[in-house]
């Protein structure tokens, strides 16, 4: 029986080729290839500067550092998200505020951002989920009247648009986080990186992703300094070269993924069992996922029975998200079930269907007929 995941990696001989060719030089990390990937990064986000790093976390933890976010602040994100998203706040103590969602696009309601600022509110993180864009117009104008940063949570977003901007332009925002672990539309194994047009957070993101160390070749040779409190968040030169490899065919991933998710919407669109989510006409989504939601009041089966059951067929899908605020450590936070109707409503609803290029035609076949014969 052929199975299917959710996500997965596209790795051919080129990618491969790259990262042999990588191991046989002289630099395996802090050499050419990550300045190159950042460079690439750039011509293909049109930011001014690109940090690379370790993950996507470590990025989302180096954009609140590099604004200076501390104890005693307060940032906003959807609870619709996985929960890196928030933790990076509780990272540098600030305290976690969540915004409801849309409920036909999943992406968090500037509406709802607006009822939670306080004079506590230093930040937002928008999340772009499963590829598409949040409406950063907005969340923009809503930052600017308060004085508040904008990070953007772009995991899901590589390659996609907004108003014709490439996400992590920075166009809407100070800073932009992007992840590239394997169920990403590409991937550096483990990695992450952070754009933005600001220089002065650019020299911040540089430092504290090496330590918070400056190197002072004016001084000696070999001298440095540690200003401040950083980390080893450094991406390996051979972890670069695969995302070099892999950006150079990113409008081919998008495309690929852009075909699958046309047939799926022409499968399930029409079937009163599900929902499929709006597309906004200001967003060119990438599709990182396919979330499709079950409408249960036209089943018969839970939501466990038919995930049994797509599992029994051969579809090991997942579900984007569990509410970030219903894990035990917000639980501890005070948070609790029934604080965000809306994202707590999809997510008994939601279920991501099998996405990634080297599906065929008639895998995608496959998967609707089972999908359509399971579900009932």
């Amino acid at each position: 029986m052929k199975t299917y995941s959710y996500g997965r990696q596209s790795i051919n001989k080129k990618d491969v080729d790259a990262v042999v060719s990588t191991l046989r030089s002289y630099f395996l990390t802090q050499g050419p290839k990550v300045a190159e990937f950042e460079a690439k990064l750039c011509h293909v986000t049109g930011a001014k500067y690109a940090v690379a790093v370790s993950s996507g976390t470590a990025a989302l933890h180096l954009a609140v550092l590099a604004l200076g976010i501390k104890r005693g602040d307060q940032g906003i994100t959807t609870p619709m998200t996985f929960v890196a998203s928030a933790n990076c706040l509780r990272y540098v103590g600030a305290d976690v505020q969540f915004a409801d969602i849309n409920s036909s696009t999943g992406l968090i309601d500037p509406t709802e951002i607006n009822k939670k600022i306080t004079k506590k509110t230093k930040v937002l993180i928008p999340v772009h989920y499963a590829g598409q864009s949040c409406n950063m117009e907005a969340i923009a104008k809503i930052a600017k009247k308060h004085s508040l940063f904008v990070i953007e949570d772009a995991a899901h977003a590589i390659g996609s648009l907004y108003n014709g901007h490439p996400v992590g332009s920075c166009y809407y925002s100070d800073l932009t986080t992007f992840s590239f672990h394997p169920v990403k539309t590409i991937t550096t194994g483990e990695g992450g990186a952070i754009t933005t047009n600001n220089f002065a957070l650019y020299q911040q993101l540089l430092m504290f992703r090496t330590h918070g160390i400056i190197q002072k070749p004016e001084i000696a040779p070999w001298y440095y300094e540690m200003h401040g409190l950083g980390y080893n968040y450094r991406l390996p030169d051979i972890l670069a070269s695969l995302g070099l490899s892999q950006l150079s065919k990113l409008q081919h991933f998008i495309a690929r993924r852009s075909q699958i998710v046309k047939k799926y919407r022409q499968a399930f669109a029409g079937d009163s069992r599900f929902t499929v989510l709006q597309e906004s006409s200001q967003s060119r989504s990438a599709f990182h996922l396919f979330p499709l939601l079950l409408n249960f009041d036209q089943l018969t089966k839970s939501k466990q029975q038919i995930f049994t059951d797509l599992l029994s067929h051969g579809l090991k899908l997942q579900v984007h998200y569990i509410p970030v605020h219903f894990h035990p450590y917000y639980r501890n936070l005070g948070f609790k079930p029934g604080d965000y109707p809306i994202a707590e409503a999809f997510y008994e609803q939601e279920i991501s269907l099998p996405l990634y290029p080297s599906l065929s035609d008639q895998d995608i076949k496959s998967i609707i007929k089972i999908i359509k014969e399971v579900v009932k």
